[in-house]
């Protein structure tokens, strides 16, 4: 619809879209949806002793990533990651720049993820997020098929959700006798090492400990500024050299 014969009477999908993801977390970055965390699993005695020992290095995060501020001020990076993340990986409604048109659009779209911790189920978040939208006021539709003239004819507000999967995280505890013999080998390559109880990613480990009742432990060698997903996704030469140093201590262990 062109804005100059429908603006200020057409209701704004974009504005919509913008206020209802507004409305699900504060200025600081905390999940307002209820009992987004609920079922978390606390962390052992012997992974908090090792949380205090990180050093705090979110100033320095923060100037090399050019931000003035950071999500939950109270806590340093390693502490916000033990949370369930509500992230929007991106949005569209008509066009911006040289795309841009003088129109109300027709819709808006957004892509969130939702980074879960354990103890929490991936089906049960979604239907937390549903839930908020409800209560904001929405007729919501979810599956494939997007709502018809009728139903968004019928409804004041109608909002649509698609899912596309999910699973759930895995933390093999720090004090299992695997793990301890991995820290021991990581160690005898490198020294004495800080350790981190929990990293995020998106990895279905949980596939591997269904079917093989076993823990499981991820060693990456990433560097903390690579990039992923994105354009020029490296990996510095230091942290192969460390790579393969770490790998064959953890093979001859």
């Amino acid at each position: 619809l062109h804005s100059g014969h429908y603006g200020n009477w057409a209701p704004n999908p974009a504005i919509e879209l913008a206020q209802l993801l507004a409305a699900m977390k504060d200025r600081e970055g905390k999940v307002l949806i209820p009992d987004f965390e609920k079922g978390m699993a606390p962390l052992s005695e012997l992974e908090r002793q090792a949380l205090a020992k990180l050093p705090d290095l979110d100033s320095q995060l923060r100037q090399e990533l050019w931000l003035g501020r950071s999500e939950h001020p109270e806590e340093r990076l390693d502490q916000a990651l033990l949370h369930p993340s509500l992230n929007v990986n991106g949005l569209a409604s008509a066009g911006v720049g040289a795309l841009a048109r003088n129109v109300v659009p027709s819709r808006a779209t957004a892509s969130v993820d939702i980074r879960l911790v354990k103890g929490l189920d991936p089906t049960v978040m979604v239907d937390r997020v549903a839930a908020f939208v409800r209560a904001q006021g929405y007729h919501l539709v979810e599956g494939d098929q997007e709502p018809s003239a009728e139903v968004r004819t019928a409804h004041p507000r109608v909002a649509w959700i698609r899912r596309t999967g999910g699973y759930r995280a895995v933390r093999t505890p720090m004090d299992l006798p695997v793990a301890k013999r991995v820290i021991a080998a990581v160690e005898s390559a490198h020294g004495s090492m800080l350790l981190v109880p929990s990293l995020g990613g998106s990895l279905p480990l949980f596939a591997f400990e269904d079917v093989l009742a076993t823990p499981l432990i991820i060693v990456p060698i990433a560097n903390h500024d690579d990039n992923q997903h994105t354009h020029d996704e490296n990996l510095r030469i230091q942290n192969l050299w460390d790579g393969i140093e770490t790998y064959a201590a953890l093979m001859t262990m």
